[in-house]
């Protein structure tokens, strides 16, 4: 699928992987993605993820209020679950994606 499969799929899954790259190519990239969420408040949290060292959790209520009910119902219909089920699984493999694409703490352009 793309640039993001080799780094991701080991980590994160095949499907969790397509749904993590819509998620990027939506938002035009990885630092759109951190813009979107530092914008909903949840700044310190993303640093975490792009700084070397441990990634701060983030909710599944964080997520579905920072990417919005229309970007969960989406990256949900990818795998065909729910906007909640999609939320606890973002939440459990976007800290871990985003750590792995800010190779020692440096974020991607576009």
């Amino acid at each position: 699928m793309g640039l993001f499969d080799g780094i991701l799929g080991g980590v994160i899954g095949a499907g969790m992987t397509q749904v993590v790259t819509k998620l990027i190519e939506d938002h035009g990239g990885v630092q759109g993605v951190i813009s979107e969420l530092q914008s909903k408040g949840l700044g310190d949290t993303v640093q975490s993820w792009i700084n070397p060292g441990a990634n701060q959790p983030v909710s599944p209520d964080q997520l579905h209020q920072a990417l919005g009910a229309d970007m969960m119902g989406q990256l949900a219909a990818k795998l065909g679950v729910t906007p909640e089920v999609m939320a606890a699984k973002l939440s459990e493999v976007l800290p871990q994606a985003m750590d792995k694409l800010t190779p020692g703490g440096v974020v991607p352009k576009a």
